[in-house]
């Protein structure tokens, strides 16, 4: 279930809008499961995921130079942390949608801040927070240690792009091994405020997506992507 963290910030405004880019696969196995999948945080592509800064770093390995399972902690916490990326923008973005989707059969999910924390289903055996993440100088900048959530809420300038919010879940305390990733459980029309087709799709798949939509019994609106408006001149 999702519980509000003091120390983990969100934007005041639960109607800030975030958006999800995924290949239709992916979404499909959404629908059909009822589950969103989270990626395990040390299998991002950015190897830097749930590390820290160097100041910090420096300062964990004066305190593990009598407790060397302190460091160790740190390092194996990144196996039992699983992440849902979220996107922060008012309008669908174009750099998203190449970068998420591997061809013109992507989809994006708009929803809400506050829709994400509807959606999470209380019957999970963990809590699952949302935060906003902080975009610092690994070299300079300083990350708090006394929070196990702090490694996973900041990252690296270079992807200041990504203006990210994201879903954190722990499942440390449960003993539960994770491989890539976790499938937590959602309600989809909590989630799902509405549905963009990548705006260089074809009609057909316009169609099928709409058609799956109501075999699957989905009341989402579907939206024509904005990039794809026609050229006025």
């Amino acid at each position: 279930m999702y519980v509000k963290h003091p120390n983990i910030k969100l934007p005041d405004d639960p109607d800030t809008v975030v958006w999800k880019y995924l290949d239709l696969s992916k979404f499909l196995d959404l629908l059909l499961s009822k589950k969103l999948f989270m990626s395990r945080s040390d299998k991002f592509e950015d190897q830097y995921e749930g590390t820290f800064s160097e100041p910090t770093f420096g300062e964990i390995k004066k305190l593990a130079e009598n407790n060397p399972d302190f460091l160790k902690y740190y390092k194996t916490h990144r196996e039992h942390v699983a992440i849902s990326s979220w996107h922060i923008n008012e309008y669908e973005s174009f750099a998203m949608w190449q970068i998420f989707t591997q061809n013109s059969e992507g989809l994006a999910i708009q929803s809400t801040v506050g829709r994400l924390q509807k959606a999470l289903n209380p019957e999970n055996n963990f809590n699952q927070y949302i935060g906003e993440v902080n975009y610092i100088d690994y070299k300079k900048e300083y990350i708090p240690f006394d929070d196990l959530f702090f490694p996973f809420l900041f990252k690296r300038k270079s992807f200041q792009y990504e203006r990210e919010v994201r879903i954190i879940t722990d499942t440390s305390h449960t003993g539960q091994k994770l491989n890539d990733g976790l499938k937590i459980n959602v309600d989809l029309q909590h989630l799902i405020e509405k549905l963009y087709i990548h705006p260089k799709s074809e009609n057909w798949y316009k169609k099928l997506v709409i058609e799956l939509m109501k075999q699957l019994d989905f009341d989402i609106a579907i939206e024509k992507s904005d990039l794809e408006s026609d050229i006025l001149i």
